[in-house]
């Protein structure tokens, strides 16, 4: 399955995610089977499924955190060259329930950790750059926990360490995002504002977003595309264009 992209001929550098017959067991049991598709650059497609139907593992296989059973997860780009997940880490931005902080540093070290790769050691043995900084600081106020920026993440509730996580990976201007449930603790206006900053990574930037999500009318809202997982049948998965 091929899903048409959304940019009339437009090149990114964002390459396209490509599955063959990918299937992955846990527990000696499938929780998808025989996926096969294609997904451009500029897709938001939400991930859906009941309880373990294996969405956060289907998440850790586009990132090469885990192995597929069966078929494999490759990105293309724009002269069809495969690129493993592996290669790829780097431009995979991960947004994951359990936050993965570093609890007893600031909010801003753990945004500014988030592309430690872009700098040598050099620069940032005594700190990182002042041009880092001021831009971890836009995207901390644009998440509106620019009040707690030197605070300990420690000290933060739950809401506020999902929002220091979605800073992170936005900071590290990812080629693709994947988001594990990115607005579970948050409320309603929070919501709306973190599922359109990510869509805007998708129409402004051309990149691509996974997100796991629940509420129809947010699926509805944001994506482009869901793809549900079957739990009682594996290899019955779905991918249906979301109309607009």
């Amino acid at each position: 399955m091929v899903v048409d992209s959304l940019y009339n001929g437009h090149q990114f550098s964002t390459p396209t995610l490509v599955l063959k017959d990918l299937g992955c067991v846990q527990n000696n049991r499938w929780l998808f089977q025989k996926m096969t598709l294609e997904v451009p650059p500029g897709s938001f497609v939400a991930v859906l499924g009941a309880s373990g139907a294996g969405k956060t593992s289907f998440l850790s296989t586009l990132c090469g955190l885990l192995k597929p059973t069966e078929g494999e997860v490759s990105y293309c780009d724009y002269e069809t060259h495969p690129i493993s997940p592996i290669m790829l880490r780097g431009r995979i931005g991960i947004i994951p329930q359990g936050f993965h902080l570093t609890e007893n540093t600031t909010v801003l070290n753990n945004v500014l950790c988030g592309h430690l790769n872009r700098y040598s050691f050099f620069q940032t043995l005594f700190g990182f750059p002042a041009s880092a900084k001021n831009e971890a600081y836009r995207i901390i106020k644009d998440l509106g926990i620019s009040e707690y920026i030197h605070r300990w993440v420690a000290e933060l509730s739950g809401g506020e360490k999902q929002r220091v996580v979605i800073a992170r990976a936005l900071f590290q201007k990812p080629d693709i995002y994947l988001a594990d449930e990115p607005v579970s603790q948050l409320d309603v206006y929070l919501t709306g504002r973190i599922l359109g900053i990510l869509k805007l990574e998708t129409t402004q930037h051309g990149k691509t977003v996974f997100c796991v999500m629940h509420n129809p009318d947010l699926v509805d809202r944001f994506a482009d595309y869901a793809l549900s997982l079957n739990r009682e049948h594996p290899d019955q998965w779905q991918l249906r264009k979301i109309r607009k």
